[in-house]
């Protein structure tokens, strides 16, 4: 219902009514009925600065977690702790807790970084823990492998690490490198399957030259079960000053050369051997 101008000429006399009413308790509504102002504009002017009266106020479902919150900042709980607890958002949290004091830190730094430290190194130890029993398990897979097994998973070795000829230079030499004393074992392990006589092996170190060789010539020895004394001469590698080397401390040995003389037939038999595996190989890819 429209309202001639006249009706509200005395603004202020009408807006001291309003807020007199606002704060007896009056909803807007009931001010509207008791003034008979029907415009929502002026209405609003009217009590403009009054807070509505408690109880026109809608409950809100997160008045119980906006208590429950600054109850917890209040005893000096972190928004992490507050929002995991409530199971809210980080926003929710920092909205109704931000007019709060910031609660004191829990820990100085120091004891910040030991626990930090103590978690991580308890995050470490269970993912050792994990990685053994991953290894095991997968160990226990293997099983017994027969001498077909051992002959094929040689083929493949050797194919991966050892000397091959090219086309441009037929050099048919079995030349094996490696530094992991496993896959050295290996290696000779399937050398003996194929009846090559030890007398055949030839060894010598592949290492830079900062290292310590006699130490790295017993460390191979102990591995290949021979005497240092049928080593070569070592290969040295020269030191690159722009090369930062993380092959260092006591457990670098550098890398195990094994030779076999007289082995022209026998490096063509790998590469047979291998281009079986492959055609194999092939007609499943097919």
């Amino acid at each position: 219902m429209a309202h001639s101008h006249s009706k509200y000429a005395d603004f202020e006399s009408l807006r001291e009514q309003a807020v007199t009413l606002r704060r007896e308790g009056y909803s807007l509504r009931q001010i509207r009925d008791e003034l008979k102002v029907f415009n929502n504009d002026i209405l609003n002017q009217l009590v403009k600065g009054e807070p509505p009266p408690t109880w026109t106020k809608r409950p809100n479902a997160k008045d119980g977690l906006r208590a429950r919150a600054r109850e917890l900042r209040l005893q000096g709980w972190t928004y992490d702790r507050i929002e995991a607890e409530l199971g809210c958002s980080r926003s929710s949290v920092s909205l109704w807790v931000r007019d709060l004091p910031k609660p004191e830190p829990r820990y100085t730094p120091d004891e910040q970084r030991a626990l930090m430290n103590e978690g991580l190194a308890r995050r470490r130890a269970a993912e050792d823990e994990e990685r053994k029993r991953t290894k095991l398990a997968a160990r226990q897979e293997v099983g017994e492998m027969t001498d077909r097994e051992l002959f094929l998973a040689g083929v493949a070795l050797y194919w991966a690490e050892g000397s091959k000829s090219k086309a441009y230079d037929r050099r048919e030499r079995a030349v094996f490198v490696n530094s992991d004393p496993g896959v050295i074992k290996v290696y000779l392990a399937w050398l003996d399957l194929l009846d090559v006589d030890r007398e055949r092996l030839r060894f010598r170190v592949l290492i830079h030259e900062s290292a310590d060789v006699e130490t790295a010539h017993q460390y191979w020895a102990d591995i290949a079960d021979v005497d240092p004394s049928v080593f070569a001469k070592p290969t040295l590698k020269k030191h690159n000053p722009k090369t930062v080397r993380k092959n260092t401390g006591d457990d670098y040995h550098g890398c195990l050369v094994i030779g076999v003389a007289r082995s022209a037939h026998l490096y063509n038999r790998i590469e047979g051997w291998w281009a079986g595996i492959v055609t194999h190989a092939e007609a499943r890819l097919r």
